[in-house]
């Protein structure tokens, strides 16, 4: 079969794979071909069914765990280090709750952990006994790491919770009343899940045009988009000195999705996904996670920042950021 039209038959049912790819492994297309295989994608990703969960089809989990990991690194290093430096830029020096960081750095750490223990054992030559094995090892980790993320809120809100209050700061304001609040919160929430989804579907649509890669679109541009109403707020904390509250979003938000968020994922994927999905990540998003959780246990250390602080927490992930933007398409 012509690879056209191979291609054409991959994109109706759905199972296309990315145009680079394809477009290296058969360089014999003309020019004119080339533009109609990239129109082809972009027409059938936009065709796709939507579901009102993360789970895509058959294929695309790699997308879902770069998101994953992405979100991880972003509210770990670019949002604790944007708000360690705009609060230092105006307060000189800042101190926050040294306990309460230390606490989520170290749940970070733990998920950090057990997502790399399935991809260091993972063989993809491997036969189905060890890919049985891979997700099995990955939905036991999936329960171990909610169970200690429900243990963790037991001991951070109940057993010991007098260790991880905030700083009195004075309010010039009246607090408002618990159902005026949480009816404004439920109204919020609904309105910024709406727009970040319409948000997001655009910056894929226009990375796509722009020939970006899958993994720049998945780890940066998607976790910068998805975070946006969370980075406001902690960016707003930080320069009105409430520190505790800035890392306490970004550390605390990290280590819900690391703990929570990607292991409840895994075991919905035995219910409504097309195949089991497994907690093992390619080496490079490892490799960042697992600085980024280091990174976050030095800088929490001591309980005070200052805004080159904040730069330094920055510039790695701007680092990680420029990686990403230059890595060639991996060409199957």
């Amino acid at each position: 079969m012509d690879p056209f039209d191979a291609y054409l038959d991959a994109c109706l049912e759905g199972e296309a794979e990315e145009p680079e790819a394809f477009l290296a492994r058969h360089p014999e297309l003309d020019a004119e071909s080339r533009d109609l295989v990239r129109a082809l994608h972009r027409e059938a990703r936009r065709r796709a069914p939507k579901s009102a969960l993360p789970f895509p089809r058959l294929g695309e989990y790699m997308l879902v765990k770069a998101s994953i990991a992405g979100a991880i690194v972003t509210n770990t290093l670019f949002m604790l280090g944007v708000s360690f430096l705009l609060g230092g830029l105006k307060h000189h020096v800042q101190d926050f709750n040294r306990d309460s960081a230390r606490l989520q750095a170290g749940l970070l750490f733990l998920a950090t952990i057990a997502i790399l223990i399935p991809s260091v054992v993972a063989d993809s030559e491997a036969g189905a006994a060890a890919k049985t094995f891979t997700q099995t090892l990955s939905a036991s980790l999936a329960v171990v790491l909610i169970i200690t993320y429900a243990l963790g809120l037991l001991f951070s809100l109940k057993t010991h919770r007098k260790f991880f209050g905030a700083a009195e700061h004075e309010h010039d304001e009246e607090p408002w009343p618990m159902s005026l609040a949480l009816a404004t919160l439920a109204g919020v929430t609904v309105l910024v899940a709406l727009v970040s989804e319409i948000f997001v579907e655009s910056v894929q649509q226009a990375a796509s045009s722009l020939e970006l890669s899958p993994a720049f679109v998945g780890f940066i541009i998607v976790a910068l988009v998805g975070g946006a109403a969370e980075m406001v707020a902690a960016f707003s904390a930080a320069r009105k000195n409430r520190l505790d509250l800035s890392v306490g979003i970004a550390l605390g938000s990290a280590s819900q999705i690391a703990l929570f968020v990607a292991p409840v994922l895994v075991l919905l994927s035995y219910v409504l996904g097309p195949s089991p999905m497994d907690l093992t990540f390619w080496p490079g998003a490892v490799a960042m996670i697992l600085i980024a959780s280091m990174t976050a246990s030095l800088v929490t250390n001591t309980g005070r920042s200052a805004w080159f602080v904040g730069c330094l927490v920055t510039v790695v992930y701007l680092i990680f950021a420029l990686t990403l933007y230059l890595l060639p398409p991996r060409v199957s």
